[in-house]
Formats: structure tokens, sequence, C-alpha cells
């Protein structure tokens, strides 16, 4: 009942309280010592203070018993928390500032339950979704041994058993020539494992970060092969109705035109015979440029590397093409020149036939860190995101007679040379195309 009410009771009014009766108290006692023992005054008070101080340390005690055993289940729980155990609470009959502290404790660790019990949550959704994705996912640590490693690369490098802790090089050693030689190569890259019938196609994706300080590296193994596949057939349904297409737009005039010429020599009427000889011509050039077109893109070589100074290359460059830009740039260039040249001269000629001014085409080469960027600028129509989206797609275009090679013969080019291609629309209207290659 005394401690309920002591509980309920401001700390301030308590220690005003007991200050008060203790104070009494030794005033009480200095003027009994005073008018009974024949005390003096001063010796009388000081006697009384020393006479009350135990019982005042035992009344102080007394009121402080609560709030160390409260100070000190609120140390336990603080440990509690740093050790990521969030099930303790406190409870706290009376109020005023204890109360108040007891009550934002028990909330605090109402929030740390909460997010912890989310964030275990979230791990296990990701652990799920990490195990179940079809994508082979290896993390190395810096030491070079698999930190984790998901079902999917337990079954494309251990057999099905555990990787977490072997080696790395040890699973390489393990692994196909191809697929040593890709991690050989460094970086991204694509290789088959397999022959004929057996043959499998994947892609290999390398990141690496620091974790506690630490460097890791992310490895990502993924089949490609049905994915290729179904590309691959819808590729080929796309190249015969285009190249039907034009065949039959070819073909089929060039054959009413040689009717229409037998016709005209059996009847005597040579006089019209050089516009139809002349119209069969331009149909039958157009057949072979379109042909042309599509031979070089498949038999694209591997390009034979070279060092060139920019300034020579520009100047080749501008020879062949109008652009404005300054063409002196000091630095070297290790390029294939005849398909770097190629590809410059394709989007080049995509800007002049954009709607744009001659004078607005322009071709900017500038050194970044570690690459060299070329900008072709037009300050023509520019491209909608439809046409954005699908650009660089082999077959592509938005031209009536276009082969839709022009941008996916650039792009297989940059590629090539280990860069890059980009499309953006310009501010004020035109469209900015940039090749990024390795310096």
């Amino acid at each position: 009942m005394a401690a309920g009410w002591r509980r309920r009771v401001p700390l301030t009014a308590q220690f005003i309280a007991v200050a008060a009766a203790h104070a009494l108290l030794a005033a009480a006692i200095a003027l009994a010592l005073h008018g009974l023992g024949g005390l003096r005054a001063v010796p009388a008070g000081v006697a009384g203070v020393l006479l009350d101080l135990p019982l005042l340390a035992y009344h102080v005690r007394r009121l402080l018993a609560p709030m160390h055993s409260l100070f000190r289940a609120l140390a336990g729980t603080v440990a509690s928390y740093r050790d990521g155990d969030f099930s303790f609470g406190l409870t706290w009959d009376g109020g005023g500032e204890l109360g108040e502290l007891v009550d934002s404790h028990n909330a605090l660790g109402d929030v740390l339950r909460e997010q912890r019990t989310a964030l275990v949550q979230r791990e296990l959704l990701l652990d799920t979704m990490v195990q179940n994705t079809p994508v082979a996912m290896v993390l190395v640590g810096p030491s070079g041994h698999v930190v984790h490693a998901n079902l999917a690369a337990r079954r494309m490098l251990g057999e099905g058993r555990r990787l977490e802790g072997r080696a790395f090089a040890e699973l390489l050693d393990a692994a196909p020539e191809a697929m040593r030689d890709a991690f050989g190569r460094g970086g991204d890259a694509m290789f088959t494992v397999g022959e004929g019938d057996d043959e499998d196609i994947y892609h290999l994706s390398r990141r690496q970060f620091r974790l506690n300080g630490r460097r890791h590296e992310l490895v990502l193994l993924r089949q490609l092969t049905a994915e290729l596949r179904r590309q691959e057939v819808q590729t080929w349904k796309k190249v015969i109705r285009v190249i039907s297409h034009e065949l039959n737009n070819s073909l089929a005039p060039i054959a009413s035109l040689a009717h229409s010429g037998a016709e005209l020599l059996r009847r005597g009427q040579y006089d019209r015979l050089p516009v139809a000889l002349a119209t069969i011509e331009e149909r039958a050039r157009h057949l072979e440029g379109f042909i042309r077109d599509y031979a070089r893109f498949a038999k694209l070589p591997a390009p034979r590397i070279e060092a060139v100074e920019w300034s020579r290359f520009l100047a080749q460059l501008h020879s062949q093409v109008a652009f404005k830009g300054e063409v002196d740039v000091e630095g070297v260039a290790r390029v294939d020149i005849a398909q770097m040249e190629q590809a410059l001269l394709n989007l080049l000629k995509n800007a002049h036939e954009s709607g744009s001014t001659h004078e607005d085409v322009e071709l900017v080469l500038r050194r970044l860190p570690d690459a060299w960027r070329i900008d072709v600028l037009d300050r023509g129509q520019g491209m909608n995101e439809a046409v954005l989206a699908n650009a660089l797609l082999p077959f592509y275009s938005t031209k009536r007679n276009g082969t839709g090679l022009g941008l996916a013969l650039v792009r297989e080019i940059a590629e090539a040379h280990g860069g890059r291609i980009s499309l953006a629309n310009r501010e004020g209207g035109g469209l900015c195309v940039s090749i990024t290659l390795p310096a």
C-alpha cells in the first residue's frame, strides 16, 4: 500500500516530503536537547542533525530502492536489445517521470520488435527469391572462398552439393573448358557448353563490391539457350518476311516491265524501250544493294584492331561525308578502321536523312577517364519512345525503303570493339547517337 502510494507521487514531491519531515525531526531533537539537556543552541542543532542522519539515510535508501530496481531492469533490457532480443518489456505501477520513462522504453521495444519482424520477413522473402531463381548466383569472399550460393549454382557447379566454404578456383577447375575460358577473360561474357543438340548457351556476369570494408565478387550465370532459340526462330521469321516483301517489291515490277518490253519489241515501238530498261536496271540495283547490306551484316568479321591518330581518322571521314566538329583531335584510337568508319558513315548518313539541315549535323569526340565517346548530333525530328526502344533491333525501320540494318550494324561493330551505343533525344529537337569505346 505504502509502495503503491510512493509510486503514484512524483519524485520531487517525495524528496521534498522526506526532507521536510527530517528537518522537523532534527529541529525537535535539537529543542529537546537544548531544553532538557541544557545544551546551547548551536551544539544542540548539530547534535539533532547528526542523530537524524542514520534515519534520513534509511528513508532515502527505502525511497530510491524501487528506482534502483527499475534502473537495473532498464540496463538488462538495453543489453537484450543490443543482443537482438526484443521480447522483453517493463511494468511500472506508478506514474510521474519514471512512468513516462518506462512507457517510452516499452514503445521503443515495440518499434524495434516490429522492425525486426519485418526485416526477418523481408530476409525470408529475399532468400526464397534468390534460392528459386533460375540464375546461378555465387558470392565469393575476399579469400576466394564461396560465401553464399543458391540452388541453381549448386546444381551447375557442385552437382547439387553445398558450395559454401569451398574455394571458387577449385570449382572452376572442375567446370567445362568454355566456362573456364570465359572466367579467364575477365568481365562479362557469353559462352557455349556442349555440342550439337546438347549445346547450351550461358551468359556470365561478374560484379565486385565492398561488404564491411572487404572486397567481394558476385558471379551470375544465366542459361540463355531456350530464350535465344525462341528469339532465333522469331528473327528468322522476320528475316523471311522482310526479304520476301523486298523481293516481291522488286521482282514483280521487273517481270511486268520485261513482259512490256517484249511486247514493245514485237510491235516495233523501240522508243519506249529505254524507259522500261532503265526502270528494270534501277530495281535490280536496289535489290543488289539490299542483298549486299544483309550479307555485310551477317558476315561481319572480328575487328582487326590497329592504332590510328584520331585527327587522321576524322579527316578521312570528313572527306567522305560532311559534318560540323573539330577534326584535329589529339589521341590514338585502337579500332578496326574500316568497320568504325562504316559505323560512323551510317550514323552521319542517318543524321543527314533525319530532316536536319546539313549545318546542324555534328560529330563530337571527347576523352572520358577510361574511354572515348563519339557523339553524332542532328536537329531532325528525333525518335518517340517506341522507336527508341526498338531502333537497335535488326530489321526494324521506320523508313519506307529502309532495311533496318544500319543501327543494328553500328551496334554490332561497337560491341565487337568492347564498347556500346546509346540513343537519346536532344533538348530543342534532334537526336544524339553515342558510341563509347574503351581507351
